[in-house]
């Protein structure tokens, strides 16, 4: 049984270098939002829709990496290494077959899916030119997500960090170079992107290839592991499914507010997703403990760690929204160089700065009942949130207010009535112990 001291410094063992592999992941769409920002607002504008789009697709299969987590962990857990390095791996396979026809179909789809927003013709270009060109990164961006579940529940988050961090670096070069330097504009942004993301799937295939023989676990697909493995992230996918049901409705909600505040929205967005990732580090620790402790069947250990993440959870995101409340009114200028952006986007920062504590706990309870394998009770309550949060984000598009203040009540909106939604459904759900079922 862990003692205070060591439940500490396993959470901090694991959640210090899955912040910076977090931070890593959004930090793509910062520097294609700050490259691309200097390019012009019609441009940006584009980039928000696009990656609206592609967050959204790419977020619906987060689950390849959630409902992996747990897996692989249980089993360490109960004591038998090589059955979890295979299901990981079986997951990742499922992650390329789904990838695959991701790509194909949204390629195909892009000007469909650009179309539903409803912007203006140059903004829609520039969005199709940016989505048609990602998409083949689609099938890198699964693996990678299949293949991190795998190490953290091997209770490995460092090498993710490695991976992440050079993936981030490739990025940042490549779509310099092919931007300006190569003239490409938007279409430079989105195909640096791909090149990174798939070389950061062979830095993975050979991380992973060296794990499969140290513990003599097979590489090839399972069929009916692979087929488990679809069946337990079908719950995840739902819940995940109400997640970006509601940043697509906040984004169609400001494409209605107009083009300046549609590119504003996507830097305020932008950070909110840094943030996310920021605090999520404590989550992805819960996940891989609760889900080694209940393989274990140490449900002592399971109670220990869920209320040390949550108060963790609540004091880091002060911290965090201390920083973002500092740099508001200097973050428009460093993505767009406009002072007049910076001045529109600022009220919207300062109320993501406050939600930031409720979304602190709200990740870490998320990622508790993810790691115990929850996934049913988040998918009903997913369904709940959005009933909640619908008649605040209707007001927000019937009122329709302009400028900074159409942009600081859609904030109000998403980061106070969607969060304290998702605060109370998660909070209610964990004061029982009908969440926590032992066994591998």
């Amino acid at each position: 049984m862990s003692t205070g001291h060591t439940l500490n410094r396993d959470i901090l063992r694991l959640a210090v270098p899955a912040l910076g592999a977090l931070i890593a992941e959004p930090l793509f769409l910062i520097v294609d939002s700050a490259l691309v920002g200097h390019l012009g607002v019609v441009p940006l504008a584009g980039l928000g829709i696009a990656s609206a789009v592609l967050q959204t697709i790419v977020g619906l299969m987060v689950f390849l990496a959630y409902s992996t987590t747990p897996a692989v962990a249980r089993r360490f857990g109960g004591g038998d290494p090589s059955r979890a390095v295979s299901v990981g791996i079986d997951g990742m396979w499922l992650a390329l077959g789904l990838g695959a026809v991701l790509a194909l179909v949204g390629y195909v789809t892009t000007p469909f899916l650009v179309g539903l927003f409803g912007a203006g013709a140059e903004v829609s270009e520039q969005a199709e030119i940016y989505l048609g060109l990602s998409m083949w990164g689609l099938p890198a961006m699964l693996i990678v997500f299949a293949a991190t579940g795998l190490l953290r529940g091997m209770q490995d988050t460092v090498t993710p960090l490695w991976i992440a961090g050079l993936g981030f670096a490739a990025n940042a070069l490549l779509n310099w170079l092919l931007i300006y330097g190569f003239g490409w504009g938007i279409a430079g942004s989105a195909a640096g992107t791909v090149l990174a993301q798939w070389g950061m799937v062979g830095a993975y295939a050979y991380v992973i290839g060296r794990l499969a023989r140290r513990h003599s676990a097979s590489i090839r697909p399972q069929r009916d592991s692979v087929r488990a493995s679809a069946r337990s992230g079908g719950w995840l996918f739902l819940r995940t499914l109400s997640l970006r049901t509601a940043l697509l409705a906040t984004v169609a909600v400001a494409v209605g507010l107009g083009t300046g505040e549609l590119a504003g929205w996507q830097v305020v967005f932008t950070i909110f997703t840094t943030t996310a990732f920021a605090l999520d580090a404590l989550a992805i620790a819960a996940q891989a403990l609760i889900g080694k402790g209940l393989g274990a069947g140490d449900q002592p250990l399971v109670r220990r760690v869920l209320g040390r993440t949550v108060a963790w959870g609540a004091w880091f995101g002060v911290a965090v929204g201390l920083v973002v409340g500092a740099l508001s009114g200097v973050i428009g200028i460093v993505f767009t160089g406009d002072a007049g952006v910076a001045a529109l986007i600022q009220p919207a920062l300062i109320v993501l700065a406050v939600a930031q504590p409720i979304c602190g706990i709200v990740f870490v309870l998320d990622g508790v009942l993810i790691g115990a394998g929850d996934g049913r009770y988040l998918a009903v309550a997913g369904v709940i949130n959005l009933v909640v949060f619908a008649p605040a984000l209707a007001l927000v598009a019937v009122l329709s207010p302009d400028g900074w203040a159409g942009l600081a009540w859609l904030s109000a909106s998403f980061f106070g009535v969607y969060m304290l939604a998702r605060l109370a459904t998660l909070g209610w759900r964990i004061r029982g112990a009908a969440w926590m079922t032992a066994g591998a």
